[in-house]
C-alpha cells in the first residue's frame, strides 16, 4: 500500500486549485488536503458577506486568493487580498477573514516542531 499525505485531490491530474471547492449560498466551504503537527492545508470558498472572525494560531499561516477578493485584517489592520495575491498571517497574532464578495482562498499553515537544537 502507498502512503497518501494530500487527500481530496485527483492524482497526476493537472488541475485548478480554485475549482476544487465551490460557492454554497451564506457557507464558507472547506476542503482539508492535509493536516497533522507539522503542517495545514486547506481550500475556503467564502460566499459574499461570510467571515471568520478574529482568532489566533500557533503557526505561521500563508493566504492565497484564487478568486474574488477578501479581506483580511492582522493586528487590527485590513488588507484586500485579491486573485493571484499572498499574504502572510504571523503566528500569534489575531486574525480574521471577511468575504466583501463570493472569495476562494488557499490556507497554507506551518506549525512549529518542538526539536532539539544541536
Amino acid at each position: 500500500m502507498e502512503d497518501i499525505f494530500l487527500k481530496n485531490l485527483d492524482r497526476e491530474t493537472v488541475l485548478k486549485l480554485s475549482e476544487q471547492v465551490s460557492f454554497l449560498p451564506g457557507q464558507i466551504v472547506s476542503k482539508t488536503l492535509a493536516q497533522n503537527s507539522a503542517v495545514s492545508l486547506t481550500l475556503f470558498a467564502f460566499d459574499s458577506g461570510e467571515e471568520i472572525s478574529t482568532h489566533e494560531s500557533h503557526g505561521d499561516a500563508l493566504v492565497i486568493a484564487l478568486e474574488g477578493a477578501g479581506e483580511i485584517t492582522i493586528d487590527g489592520k485590513k488588507q484586500t487580498l485579491r486573485a493571484g495575491e499572498s499574504i502572510v498571517m504571523p503566528a500569534n497574532h489575531p486574525h480574521a477573514v471577511f468575504a466583501p464578495e463570493p472569495f476562494k482562498m488557499f490556507l497554507i499553515v506551518v506549525f512549529p516542531q518542538n526539536r532539539k537544537e544541536s
